[in-house]
């Protein structure tokens, strides 16, 4: 007897842990166990309880291909070309910017990107998060990382002074969407050549009625990163979100200004290190610098933000800068610490120290 009745209560201990556990995981509520969150996925809890006055007659087609309801606002044969968005996702009137690099970009200030360029622990790109940096470049385009190493540096410091941003592999459904759904406030898309890649790139990084963007679940949602941002995330972020979209081919440079001229495209970026790599000349030369002038004039003329590497802070226009790798800044900030005792080693006559012969 007793030791059934032992047995009963490390049972219900147990289950008092894993309870208060799960009470204490992030963008949780004591409240009805419901958290506060836009989750598309999330189970309804009123599930059994709901009526459906306009639901499809049991067993019968409604016609509903051709035939609007009462009271609907698009009439006649469904068709996605002459459809008209509804205002369901409207954000509030006279909704405030909360994305602070969005912020700084309609303002004209100068903004500045540090590139988390190969670490995959959360505690160097906290580090640099909290540099001084407005948001933070994560490599994604040529880093070995994945989607999950991402999630869990952003996981550790989601609002560290420097937001979190990334360059995708390219303009595509899934790398801009798992961005977008693991809390990227800055997307960055390389290599954009024509028209139609600058228009994917916004389409993925949008909701509608700009974009094509899913609504997903992740912990872009959650409350511990933008699930209580005022007006909701899911009507806010259209209008929070920064697109940047480099200019890295000699046949980008040529349609710069169509690109740079999409709805949605806050900045271009002139490549600095592809430019020269996709056209043979380097920086100084004639052709490479007229290439440049080409993303100038096309963000002028398209009104948008002009970026490109820090090195170029005062080159004229430029306003949105990609600062060093996370490696480059260990480096600057040991020779800053050091000073003059930097690379003093002793240097043993015999052994791997030795000087060599």
């Amino acid at each position: 007897m007793t030791r059934r009745f032992l047995l009963l209560v490390l049972s219900a201990a147990l289950g008092f842990g894993v309870l208060q556990a799960q009470s204490q995981q992030p963008g949780s509520s004591s409240r009805g166990g419901q958290a506060p969150t836009t989750d598309a996925h999330a189970n309804n809890p009123d599930a059994g309880t709901i009526n459906f006055p306009l639901a499809a007659p049991a067993g019968k087609d409604s016609g509903a291909i051709t035939k609007a309801p009462a009271g609907a606002f698009n009439q006649g044969t469904i068709d996605e070309k002459t459809w008209k968005y509804g205002h369901a996702f409207d954000p509030p009137p006279n909704a405030k910017i909360w994305n602070p690099v969005k912020l700084k970009l309609m303002r004209g200030e100068k903004v500045t990107g540090g590139t988390v360029s190969s670490a995959s622990d959360p505690s160097t790109y906290c580090a640099m998060a909290n540099a001084g940096y407005d948001f933070i470049w994560t490599e994604m385009q040529h880093s070995p990382r994945d989607w999950e190493n991402v999630a869990k540096m952003w996981q550790a410091c989601p609002h560290a002074k420097a937001v979190p941003g990334v360059r995708v592999a390219y303009a595509d459904e899934r790398e801009i969407q798992h961005a977008m759904d693991q809390g990227a406030l800055v997307i960055v898309v390389p290599t954009v050549r024509t028209v139609e890649e600058g228009k994917a790139g916004r389409d993925w990084t949008y909701f509608p009625p700009l974009g094509k963007r899913s609504l997903g679940a992740g912990q872009a949602y959650s409350t511990d990163f933008w699930g209580n941002v005022p007006g909701g995330y899911r009507n806010t972020i259209n209008d929070n979100v920064v697109l940047i979209e480099m200019i890295e081919t000699v046949g980008g440079a040529a349609q710069a200004r169509e690109i740079a001229a999409i709805p949605g495209v806050d900045a271009v970026f002139a490549a600095s290190s592809d430019l020269g790599n996709f056209s043979g000349y380097k920086q100084g030369d004639p052709d490479y610098e007229r290439l440049i002038n080409v993303v100038h004039d096309a963000a002028l003329a398209a009104r948008k933000r002009l970026c490109g590497p820090f090195a170029w802070r005062d080159r004229p226009d430029f306003t949105c800068f990609q600062a060093g790798s996370e490696t480059a800044a260990l480096a600057r900030g040991a020779a800053a610490e050091l000073g003059d005792l930097k690379d003093t080693q002793g240097k043993p006559e015999v052994g791997p120290y030795a000087p060599k012969k």
